[in-house]
């Protein structure tokens, strides 16, 4: 964007900004919170709810939404004082439900801060240490005191305890290199002064007394000894650490490594010169039948140095995913290709972090295990577990090893094995995901998924044979799908078929099928080769609320969950729940495969609801699964009441304990959790009515009426419809059967099934009067009057909407009159009886207005408009049609929108404007082609005929060959019909200036 290049950002020390030299004014305090959260972002999303809490904390103002955008409104202002009246923002961007800063890293002090710390620790690394101490200096300048100083809120305090601590590591670090660099006087008085500041941290007494001591000053680097453990024990009851207490005693023999040229001429094996070092060769045999990974062996290579470069950091590989998937078969597969760059050997060892047959190994039981391999005599080992590093680390150094630390349980585990030469390779394995491994050593992560399906095919080929593949290819297929394409399952079938090679291929993928819901058939004879034992090891490692948690899972009705309806299913706090759905992650029980969507392995389910058969009552199970079916009926009745305001509520007792439904402040909010959630809410529909809950079913599809109408998710909202009038109908539940009969009609009239659904309603009206629900039957009627019209007949169409319109009088319901006489301005329309239509639909306009109906006023304005098109009147025409698109935008009607650009295409062509007209129908091609996929389940033709209606008026006009009419139609094959001619209009067939399909009465 033009002057992005001037636009600068400060947050280490007062929030500020700058063009060029001339400093920005910020406001108010709470505005600076809300540009602070979006800089340290970083160009990711924050949501409106999250903006609020860093404002505001637990007890945000009754306006809090409304302040927060007038705030961002007025950051757009500084910050883009050149923008035009309608041009979008390009520094404070709106997404989804909230906001991100555009801002280049370079443009943010913090920015060039980091930027800075991670060159100069790669410069130290590589041994340049007088370039790193330049940078860091550089760095650290850039700070102007505490950061976010001055900023109120719960974000800015934790944002500040942060970034306190990021800048201590880096003066920390600046120290090291300075002592590195003989510094020692010139570092003193701002390590003591840090010390002061943070009385416990031992690094910086570390650094401390090595500085006093190489300047001369040895009495005193013994007192910052003596300080500090006097502190530790008086106030923790512990001794410092084992780095601090080993520099304690080296400064009281005077060590003359202590020594700044001593400790550059020492070499790193200096205790063992002389000595031939030993070439372990430790590594696992190679997998005879390893096929595929690909990408993931070259993504592991890619980091690797090239052959001649010096690297500068240990290499560290960091190989996870869940059990089973092969990640010690890549491992060593990976190693073995590898080995010829690592001359000095290879070490091996299985940590057994998930082992069911024993106990972990300890890092100190590895470490010695390794000082053998290494050829260390038992008589050479020290005797504490400190000491043992340290000599591993000494012998690692300088050499060219690679270390495969196999099946670790966690960092701790790993973090000690760790040489501290940059010239080793490490390759770690673990089920967890080793978080601390990668923030804190560099750990290069590669998560294993399952295998692809050719590769799957490749790896039973490899055993089976291609041929024995190629004769039952079905059957092959069945195998791999319901091995879930993990190769422990895969390798365990594919060994029972070996053994019995007379059996066909299709009686093996039988057993499978016949074993579904139990791991019966995934048993290999041993508890390394028994998926069930080999997830129970996983299983087991897990705090008892996550086990819990990942067992109810298994009833969850969905492809996938988020933590809210994990929280409904567990009756547990979100915030808790999180925390459980973290540590499945980490233990790769569960996939993370968006942010906050979480998935089972297809086997990890059926393991899941294994465990939940015998570690749950069935009475708990019913009580899970109703929490759950519940949090998505009320959360998507507080949707439904965004989206249908006005319609009438869904008869609702009181949510079941543990149930924490959602709730919305906008209209965007509510259609995107929906669209969000709807194959769970389709499922969630279905499994209430399988489970026994048809109040829950029928009320579920009730609440998702507008969004099913809004979205044309047609075949979701007849499926679930019919679902929901079946279970009612089977409990004998009147009134859901009388509300879902209506739900199906509206759908089957979506989907222009108009004799289906006018049955449905005639019997929804009967129904409702037979229970005596008077707004009910308003309502049937008012809907067989839409129906009627929807299907071209237009005489019964007037009848049954002016009996609407009489009964939405006698009660009094605004709403309903408002629709009614819309309906019966577009019939009037369509009989040709232009003045009746014209004021009928501006009665209607007034009505709607007065009733904030946004909906049906904008269906309203295009029939007004389109009425006005075919006098002729082609302003008035296209400045209706415009706002009856403000209107169907402003809800998010797509259908509407496309129907009604579709119209104003014509009225622009009509009135000698080809290039607008054009543009018009580009737009409605554009929505028509995104919700018009589907095709008529019974005759299989397309639901609509917009898109190539629309696309041969398109080519028309690209073609320079416009019809011969004035008015243009959607097909291109008649003209539309003159003001007298009436009898074209009663056909169900739609032309181009027919309006947008009203949804159903209210």
């Amino acid at each position: 964007m033009a002057g992005e290049e001037s636009l600068r950002f400060a947050v280490l020390g007062p929030v500020r900004a700058w063009w060029g030299e001339r400093e920005l004014d910020l406001g108010s305090p709470q505005q600076r919170v809300v540009l602070a959260v979006l800089l340290l972002r970083r160009a990711r999303a924050v949501t409106v709810g999250e903006l609020v809490d860093a404002v505001w904390g637990d007890e945000p103002p009754t306006a809090a939404v409304s302040v927060l955008r007038t705030y961002v409104s007025r950051l757009r202002k500084v910050l883009e004082p050149g923008r035009e009246a309608g041009e979008s923002p390009r520094v404070v961007v709106s997404v989804a439900d909230g906001y991100l800063a555009r801002v280049p890293a370079d443009a943010l002090d913090l920015g060039v801060f980091e930027q800075r710390v991670a060159e100069a620790k790669k410069l130290r690394a590589a041994g340049e240490v007088a370039a790193a101490a330049e940078l860091l200096h550089a760095a650290l300048k850039g700070w102007e005191g505490t950061a976010l100083a001055g900023l109120p809120g719960p974000l800015a305090e934790a944002e500040r305890s942060r970034l306190a601590e990021v800048r201590l590591t880096a003066l920390e670090m600046r120290s090291d290199v300075d002592l590195r660099l003989g510094r020692h006087s010139e570092v003193i008085s701002g390590l003591t002064a840090l010390t002061v500041e943070h009385p416990l941290r031992e690094g910086l007494r570390e650094l401390l007394m090595l500085a006093l001591y190489r300047s001369g000053r040895q009495a005193e680097a013994l007192a910052v000894y003596r300080r500090i453990r006097s502190t530790l024990v008086a106030e923790l009851g512990i001794e410092p650490g084992a780095s601090l207490r080993e520099l304690h005693e080296r400064i009281l023999t005077a060590d003359p490594s202590l020594d700044l040229a001593a400790a550059q001429e020492a070499g790193p094996q200096e205790s063992l010169a002389g000595e031939q070092p030993a070439r372990p060769a430790q590594l696992p045999a190679d997998l005879a039948a390893f096929t595929g990974r690909h990408g993931e062996l070259a993504r592991i290579q890619a980091l690797l140095p090239e052959e001649g470069e010096r690297p500068s950091t240990v290499v560290i590989s960091a190989i996870g995913g869940m059990a089973g998937v092969g990640k010690t078969a890549l491992a060593v597969h990976l190693a073995h290709e590898i080995a010829d760059r690592y001359p000095d050997g290879q070490l091996y060892i299985n940590l057994r972090g998930f082992d069911p047959t024993g106990p972990m190994v300890s890092p100190g039981e590895a470490i010695r295990f390794f000082l053998d391999a290494l050829g260390v005599p038992a008589q050479r080992i020290p005797a504490s577990p400190d000491a043992q590093a340290a000599l591993y680390r000494s012998l690692l150094a300088g050499r060219r090893m690679l270390i495969l630390l196999d099946n670790a349980r966690d960092t701790e585990q790993v973090r000690p094995l760790l040489p501290g030469c940059p010239r080793c390779l490490v390759i770690v394995t673990s089920r967890n995901q080793l978080t601390g491994l990668i923030a804190g050593d560099g750990a290069q992560p590669l998560t294993l998924n399952p295998l692809t399906h050719p590769e799957a095919h490749d790896v039973l080929a490899g055993r089976l044979g291609a041929a024995r593949l190629a004769a039952e290819p079905r059957a092959t297929d069945e195998i791999i799908a319901r091995c879930a394409r993990l190769p422990l399952a895969l390798a365990i079938v594919a060994a029972r078929a070996a053994t019995h090679p007379g059996f066909p291929l299709e009686a093996i993928a039988k057993e499978l099928r016949d074993s579904q819901g139990s791991l019966d058939a995934f048993t290999g004879g041993d508890l390394a080769t028994d998926m069930r034992a080999v997830f129970a090891s996983s299983y087991q490692a897990l705090s008892a609320p996550a086990a819990r948690l990942f067992h109810l899972l298994g009833l969850h009705c969905g492809p996938d969950t988020s933590a809210p309806a994990a929280a409904a299913l567990t009756a547990l706090p979100l915030r808790e729940t999180r925390t459980l759905l973290t540590e499945l992650t980490r233990a790769h029980l569960l996939t993370e495969h968006a942010p906050g969507r979480y998935t089972l392995h297809d086997l990890l389910r059926v393991y899941a609801t294994e465990r939940l058969a015998t570690e749950e009552t069935p009475q708990e199970q019913e009580r899970a699964v109703e929490r759950l079916l519940c949090w998505y009926l009320y959360t998507a009745d507080a949707a439904y009441t965004h989206l249908t305001p006005h319609r009438r509520r869904i008869p609702l007792t009181p949510p079941p304990p543990g149930c924490h439904p959602l709730a919305f402040t906008t209209y965007d909010q509510a259609l995107t959790w929906c669209e969000t959630e709807r194959p769970h809410l389709v499922a969630a529909v279905h499994q209430a009515a399988a489970t026994g809950q048809p109040g829950i079913a029928w009320r579920l599809t009730a609440a998702l009426w507008g969004f099913f109408y809004l979205r044309s998710h047609l075949h979701d909202w007849l499926h679930t419809t019919r679902t929901a009038h079946n279970a009612a109908r089977a409990a004998h539940d009147r009134t859901g059967e009388a509300w879902s009969l209506g739900d199906v009609a509206a759908a089957l009239m979506s989907m222009r099934r108009f004799d289906e659904a006018i049955g449905h309603f005639r019997q929804a009206m009967v129904l409702c009067r037979e229970l005596g629900d008077t707004h009910g039957r308003c309502q049937a009627v008012g809907n067989l009057g839409n129906a009627y019209l929807q299907a071209g007949r237009l005489d019964q169409a007037v009848e049954y909407t002016r009996r609407a319109l009489a009964l939405h009088q006698a009660n009094a319901n605004t709403w309903g009159q408002g629709i009614a006489l819309a309906n019966l301005g577009d019939a009037y329309r369509r009989l040709g009886r232009y003045d009746e239509a014209t004021d009928h639909l501006e009665q209607a306009l007034a009505v709607l207005r007065a009733t904030g109906n946004r909906w049906v006023e904008g269906v309203t304005l295009d029939t007004l408009a389109t009425l006005q098109h075919r006098l002729n009147h082609h302003d008035d025409a296209i400045h209706h049609y415009h706002q009856a698109l403000e209107a169907h935008r402003d809800i998010g009607n797509r259908r509407g929108e496309s129907h009604t650009l579709n119209h104003l295409g014509d009225a622009h062509l009509a009135a000698g404007e080809p290039e607008a007209a054009h543009t018009s129908w580009r737009q409605a091609l554009a929505l028509v082609e995104e919700f018009d996929r589907g095709a008529h389940p019974l005759t299989g033709l397309p639901l609509r005929p917009d898109a190539q209606e629309i696309r041969g008026k398109l080519h028309r006009l690209d073609q320079h060959t416009p019809d011969t009419g004035p008015h243009p139609t959607a097909a291109g094959l008649e003209l539309t019909p003159s003001p007298t001619d009436t009898t074209t209009t009663r056909r169900p067939c739609r032309h181009a200036t027919d309006p947008p399909e009203r949804p159903p009465h209210s």
